[in-house]
């Protein structure tokens, strides 16, 4: 019997004391489509990092082609016939297709060498029925043709083992479905084929064989074509947990009305597409969803970091804040929580003190602008360093930049919330911090619920969304399509989040 093209067995991998791969487990034969299904967070794209010499194992074993293999980083890969093409491109935009194919497959002389990259271009482009000029620069091509130079680079490099990580979340429906019958046609002709996806149409329709991964553990592998949508649902995003007990709150008047919110970015590609929902004061509206599906641009509308093409975010308070600035949303009491802290919510070279003050120091609460009472602001931000544990802070005159992420995080909600707003707009709030920090920040979210404020949650941690939330949202494609009233089903809102992907 041949051996597995690709065998990965036992795979340990821990990061920060975080376990990211326990016992992880893969086989990928040549001339099959293999998906790796999973929720974000499952270990799919760490268990191929590993495979592509990214991430060293601390245990388990790493077979190609039934020859036990230790991996020296990408290069080793390569040599070894494993090629992966990453969610986010790993290319240089200034340069051409072929002087980014003769990066990653490097010939002894530049001349002769670029020479040699564009015919190996043309070749493999006219294979795979791909229109890829070898000269024309690669930040005048769409986001498609991105792609297509990645899947081309790695075939030039000889990889017969190919490793796709998520390859279709930045493509339209159309693109989607012709690169998928490329890499079906691919896999017939002999490559072994790795599918990393949440979606589960493409499994079903694209695959030959299933692994499903769930808290860094592999937890079975089957024939997708064998398997019911309830099967795979239930086992990519585990059996219901019973929710913990809570009051039924069924909120008050309407406070924030989202209405056919759009948003394209500059390549064009629509992340918000009539985004529509409603948060009630004093209610949690979740959104639940597979990260790229909008909720980031989403956030960034709500909180003003950019402006959509179109649509309302009507608040009681303020009217229409669609296109109001910053200020003005901060003067309607709206308090941002967003997933990036360090690019819209502190400014790492100020210090503690001063990244606490300033959500009021337009409100006059420090003095006026010709005199700032800068002992008031040291006292306060002391006060809220100690309330919201944030650590590693030697002192509050400390740049915010020396914290660590969990701690900036705490730094984040400490100011946001010293303002008792009307409403909250979280994104990932729990995101980078331990048990007992997340707790905190789930008591902050209810107590400014029972204020009345309305508060977005949006996660992509589904048991986050689900303990929290009165009312879950599904966002896929930049719409919400469906809504769930607590307590809600995580099936359903599993198949809601793949059926739709």
């Amino acid at each position: 019997m041949t051996p597995p093209a690709l065998k990965l067995a036992g795979i340990r991998k821990s990061f920060d004391g975080a376990l990211a791969l326990d016992g992880a487990s893969f086989e990928s034969h040549a001339g099959e489509v293999h998906a790796l299904l999973g929720e974000n967070g499952a270990g799919k794209s760490s268990l191929m990092n590993v495979a592509a010499g990214l991430y060293a194992p601390e245990a388990g074993q790493i077979l190609i082609h039934g020859v036990a293999t230790s991996l020296n980083g990408p290069a080793d890969a390569r040599s070894h016939g494993i090629g992966m093409v990453h969610q986010h491109f790993k290319l240089v935009k200034p340069f051409t297709v072929a002087e980014n194919i003769l990066l990653a497959n490097a010939r002894p002389h530049f001349a002769s060498g670029i020479k040699d990259i564009r015919a190996a271009v043309r070749q493999q482009a006219a294979e795979l029925k791909f229109d890829l000029d070898p000269d024309r620069r690669v930040d005048t091509l769409t986001v498609a043709e991105q792609q297509q130079v990645e899947i081309v680079k790695v075939l030039v490099g000889g990889a017969n083992i190919l490793i796709l990580d998520e390859p279709t979340a930045v493509l339209t429906y159309a693109e989607a479905e012709g690169l998928l019958e490329i890499v079906r046609r691919l896999a017939r002709a002999g490559t072994a084929v790795v599918l990393v996806t949440h979606k589960l149409h493409e499994v079903r329709r694209f695959a030959d064989a299933v692994t499903i991964m769930r808290g860094g553990r592999t937890v079975a592998t089957l024939d997708p074509r064998q398997a019911s949508a309830e099967e795979l649902t239930e086992l990519t995003v585990g059996q219901t947990v019973p929710l913990p007990p809570r009051t039924r709150h069924e909120g008050g008047p309407t406070r924030l009305n989202v209405g056919a919110l759009c948003y394209a970015r500059g390549d064009g590609r629509a992340m918000l597409n009539n985004a529509t929902f409603h948060v009630r004061a004093g209610e949690i509206y979740g959104i639940a969803g597979v990260s790229g599906n909008g909720q980031a641009e989403l956030a960034e509308a709500l909180i003003g970091a950019i402006e959509p093409d179109s649509g309302e975010i009507w608040l009681d308070s303020a009217g229409d804040i669609a296109h109001a600035s910053n200020a003005q949303r901060r003067e309607a009491a709206i308090a941002a929580i967003p997933a990036d802290r360090y690019a819209f919510a502190l400014a790492g070279g100020l210090s503690i003190s001063d990244n606490f003050a300033i959500a009021h120091i337009r409100s006059g609460r420090y003095g006026n602008i010709a005199w700032v009472n800068r002992a008031a602001m040291r006292r306060e931000a002391v006060a809220a360093v100690k309330d919201y544990d944030v650590q590693g802070a030697r002192s509050v005159g400390q740049k915010a930049s020396l914290l660590s992420g969990g701690n900036a995080q705490k730094l984040v909600i400490a100011r946001e919330f010293s303002r008792a707003p009307n409403v909250v707009v979280a994104h990932s709030p729990s995101r980078g911090l331990d048990v007992r920090a997340c707790a905190a920040v789930h008591e902050r979210l209810i107590a400014a619920r029972e204020r009345g404020a309305a508060i977005v949650l949006i996660s992509e941690d589904l048991d986050e969304i689900l303990s929290l939330s009165d009312r879950i949202g599904v966002m896929t494609r930049g719409a919400v399509v469906a809504e769930f009233e607590r307590p809600a089903d995580r099936q359903a809102i599993g198949r809601a989040m793949v059926d739709h992907a």
